[in-house]
C-alpha cells in the first residue's frame, strides 16, 4: 500500500503509554477477581491486540472468548441494527465476564452486545475499553474502565484499522483523512 506512513498524521498514544495503562488495569483486574472465574470476551477484529496484551497482564486465571459483530452494512454510517457474526461458545452463567473493546464511538454496538450478554446471566459483566470517544456517543453508554479518552479523530494502530491496514502499528495514531 503506497503512502502507508504518510497517512499517519501524528501519534496520539505511544506504545509505552499503552503498555503502562494495560499493566495497571491488568493488576486491578487480577486483584479484584483473583480466585473467581473470569471470561475475557474480545470483540473482533479491532480488540484482538488489546485483548492479547491485557490477558498477559492479568495474573489471575482467566479464559478468553471471541465475538464479532457488524453494524455497518454500507458506507460509514451505522445501520442501527447489530448482527452477531460470531458468537461465544461458552455458557457465560458461570463467569465474571469482562468485555474487552478497542474503541467506544457511538456506543450502539456495545450497548446491544452488553444487553444480549446480560440476558445470558453472567455472574457479573464489565466493559474495559482501550479508547473512549465520548463526543461521538449517540446512546447512553459508559464503559466500566476506559484506558484513554480521545477527541473525535479517526484513529489507527494497535488493532484499529482503516481498510484493514494499520492494525500492526504498536501505537495509536491519528489517520490523515486529508491526503488523497
Amino acid at each position: 500500500m503506497e503512502n502507508f506512513e504518510k497517512r499517519i498524521k501524528r501519534v496520539l498514544i505511544t506504545k509505552e503509554e499503552i503498555d503502562s495503562a494495560i499493566q495497571k488495569v491488568g493488576k486491578e483486574i487480577s486483584d479484584f477477581y483473583d480466585g473467581r472465574p473470569i471470561l475475557l470476551v474480545s470483540i473482533l477484529k479491532g480488540a484482538f491486540v488489546f485483548m492479547a496484551d491485557l490477558c498477559r497482564a492479568i495474573t489471575a486465571p482467566c479464559e478468553i472468548g471471541f465475538m464479532a459483530a457488524k453494524s455497518y452494512y454500507s458506507g460509514t454510517e451505522s445501520a442501527g441494527v447489530v448482527k452477531i457474526t460470531m458468537d461465544l461458545d461458552q455458557d457465560i452463567s458461570k463467569y465474571h465476564v469482562i468485555i474487552v473493546e478497542d474503541i467506544i464511538d457511538t456506543g450502539r454496538t456495545l450497548k446491544d452486545i452488553v444487553k444480549m450478554l446480560k440476558a445470558r446471566n453472567p455472574l457479573s459483566l464489565k466493559v474495559v475499553t482501550l479508547l473512549d470517544k465520548p463526543s461521538r456517543r449517540v446512546v447512553d453508554f459508559k464503559a466500566d474502565v476506559s484506558l484513554f479518552t480521545i477527541p473525535d479523530h479517526f484513529v489507527i494502530g494497535y488493532g484499529l484499522d482503516c481498510g484493514e491496514y494499520y492494525r500492526n502499528l504498536p501505537y495509536i495514531a491519528e489517520y490523515d483523512t486529508d491526503i488523497k
